[in-house]
């Protein structure tokens, strides 16, 4: 599954890429590899030369691991491509209608080939915090302040395959009202 990224660990949270429950994560170990790695939370046995050094999860809910196996089947079946073409086309489809009004700053790259579904969202004269709390409490709109991380100062957006153009129109209706641009 890993071969392409010609690396020796790959970690990942699914629940952006999947929609699987928070918390829920993939880790991609190299052939070889898994002796070197010390667990955070000691096994029963640390002799071990697998991954099950790694293991050590204590009581979880099976529901999370039989999502994962129902997400994948859901990708599978709709492909990669079909899912990232939908993806790229959401967040465009938003994010073009308000680029370059007044007082509106997204702040993730227009190029197709550098963003995807996330992107990062702007008003002037309104914290990110406060910008999410409005979007939420005023619009039922759910977003994550972010507030300079890498000099980014806005909120996360985050659309899905499932997310309508309906959807996305109550949410650049918002912005627009919230930038004085209605």
């Amino acid at each position: 599954m890993f071969p392409t990224l010609n690396c020796d660990y790959y970690g990942s949270s699914l629940h952006k890429w999947l929609s699987v429950p928070l918390g829920c994560g993939m880790l991609y170990v190299k052939k070889g590899k898994s002796a070197q790695i010390r667990p955070l939370l000691a096994p029963y046995e640390l002799d071990q030369k697998t991954l099950l050094n790694l293991n050590h999860t204590g009581t979880h809910a099976v529901s999370t691991d039989l999502s994962v196996i129902d997400a994948v089947n859901f990708l599978n079946r709709m492909g990669s491509k079909r899912k990232d073409e939908r993806l790229r086309y959401i967040q465009r489809y938003w994010s073009d209608q308000v680029r370059g009004l007044q007082g509106v700053h997204i702040n993730t790259p227009k190029e197709p080939h550098r963003s995807c579904a996330i992107a990062n969202v702007g008003l002037d004269g309104m914290t990110p915090v406060e910008m999410a709390k409005t979007l939420m409490e005023k619009y039922q709109i759910f977003t994550v302040a972010i507030n300079g991380a890498g000099g980014v100062n806005g909120c996360r957006v985050t659309p899905n395959v499932y997310t309508s153009e309906s959807e996305m129109d109550k949410f650049v209706i918002a912005l627009k009202e919230m930038s004085g641009n209605a």
